[in-house]
């Protein structure tokens, strides 16, 4: 068993930090209006980084691997989801019954029954741990690997996901007409690119995918009018950058261009558009997901990777948590029980159904989906009055239960990637305060993820903005049941 004390940046279980700031790609966020306003003179200077290797080690080309991740912004209790604990005490065990999964010795809360009944398609980390009590550390330790427990404004470190955005533009010009990294509703509010810049941002996708109102502004446009006079401001931008040019002793310009292709052809090209296009989708799949948010945000995940989007994350927020529109079920918020109840049948359904859909179209081995929040909650039952009455909150001043945050020990799980499936890895003692099988912490989820995308995070190094050679990941190591 692993040292309870052990510290963040000694976390293990058993990542490129190439850090060029750049706003070569915030364009592709702007949308028609402001493509044809930036400045380049505000550019800054881009650093060469590692590059990714194209081949593998017995010459035969890398496959284009993708990552889903479906955050759960504010953290999932484990002890009514993954990872009961029925026979410890009331103040601890919660109201839910446990069933049995598709896996011998592995039981779910009553609340999951879908994924109990694939859990033969999946592999449960139980064993987490990280070392931030916060919401925004929390978010930054696991999603960038900042061992600082200190809640900041703004990330320090970039997250994996601009990391792997960075990294994957290192390997020549982009091909498809996606960009590489896309959110679908991201989690956007405790992290980002840090010192990468903006240009490795998501592109953009936000609002409720299930209504029928739902667009994506400025992509594919089949307007002839619209695209000459993008095509004209375009020529004048580039007439106005001539005199930066023959300064340009690095030769990003170079690279502003091959991004501002990138840019042209999505807006331009219909085949951007068809990917966006949920009703290209038939009935039975779309209510397979679910006809809600959540639903509708990770069909249109599975269908953006299969597209060729290699980065996609999307956020499980809003109306359908509840009161609060977040995981956060803190008493004064949520009664956290009814809460779960609340959101339970929609999360369960989507999970399953893109879990499932990965396998069945044939995508598992280049797409991986973890599921996951920045934390747990609190194994001990709290109980406070409600600051407000609404979905699963009972009104002012009303004494809930509720749980509050816990980074000792929770839960994710992850599906595809070529893994083995249909197990548990790690224990929690018997209440599920702590982590007493494999303890794994950020940096060995960061390094899983970046095996994953063939991102040796052990060798990668990015510089950061005071030019120092950064790694991506400095603690932990891939998971060996997770690796493919």
């Amino acid at each position: 068993m692993s040292n309870p004390k052990t510290k963040p940046s000694e976390m293990h279980c058993s990542g490129p930090r190439n850090f060029g700031p750049g706003s070569r790609r915030s364009f592709m966020r702007l949308g028609l209006a402001g493509f044809a306003s930036m400045s380049l003179p505000g550019i800054m200077r881009l650093q060469a980084a590692s590059p990714l290797p194209t081949q593998t080690a017995d010459g035969k080309e890398r496959k284009r691997t993708a990552v889903i991740m479906v955050w759960q912004p504010g953290g999932n209790s484990h002890i009514d989801t993954y990872d009961p604990k029925p026979l410890s005490g009331s103040e601890y065990r919660g109201p839910f019954n446990t069933i049995p999964t598709k896996v011998p010795g592995m039981r779910f809360t009553e609340l999951l029954p879908r994924q109990a009944a694939i859990a033969d398609k999946f592999t449960v980390l139980r064993s987490m741990y990280q070392g931030a009590g916060g919401h925004p550390a929390g978010s930054m330790q696991l999603l960038s690997g900042d061992s600082d427990t200190r809640d900041k404004p703004k990330p320090r470190l970039p997250d994996w996901m601009s990391v792997a955005n960075y990294l994957r533009s290192k390997e020549g010009p982009r091909t498809n007409p996606l960009p590489a990294y896309v959110g679908v509703n991201p989690p956007l509010q405790y992290n980002g690119p840090a010192y990468l810049g903006d240009a490795y941002s998501p592109f953009s996708v936000t609002g409720d995918p299930n209504s029928p109102k739902f667009v994506v502004p400025n992509i594919g446009l089949t307007d002839a009018n619209q695209v000459a006079r993008l095509g004209r401001r375009t020529t004048l931008r580039q007439q106005l950058d001539t005199l930066e040019r023959s300064f340009d002793h690095f030769g990003e310009m170079g690279a502003l261009d091959e991004f501002e292709t990138q840019a042209m052809t999505l807006l331009t090209n219909p085949k951007t558009k068809d990917a966006f296009d949920l009703t290209q989708e038939d009935d039975r799949t779309r209510d397979r997901y679910g006809r809600n948010a959540w639903g509708q945000q990770l069909l249109l995940a599975r269908r953006l990777v299969e597209a060729g989007v290699e980065v996609l994350t999307s956020s499980l927020r809003g109306p359908l948590c509840g009161r609060v529109n977040n995981w956060d079920d803190h008493a004064v918020n949520h009664h956290i029980f009814d809460a779960l109840r609340f959101r339970a049948d929609a999360y369960d359904q989507a999970v399953t159904a893109l879990i499932e859909d990965i396998y069945e179209r044939g995508l598992d081995e280049r797409v991986m989906v973890v599921v996951t929040g920045e934390f747990g909650r609190t194994p001990k039952i709290s109980h406070q009055p409600s600051t407000g009455a609404g979905n699963a909150s009972a009104p002012s001043g009303t004494k809930q239960p509720g749980r509050d945050h816990w980074p000792r020990a929770f839960s994710n799980i992850w599906a595809g990637g070529g893994i083995e499936t249909g197990r548990f890895i790690g224990a929690t003692d018997k209440r599920g305060e702590d982590v007493v099988e494999r303890r794994c912490g950020p940096g060995d989820f960061l390094a899983t993820i970046y095996h994953h995308l063939g991102i040796d995070s052990k060798s990668v190094f990015i510089e950061d903005f005071n030019g120092r050679p950064t790694p991506i990941v400095d603690h932990g190591a891939p998971i060996p049941e997770l690796m493919g």
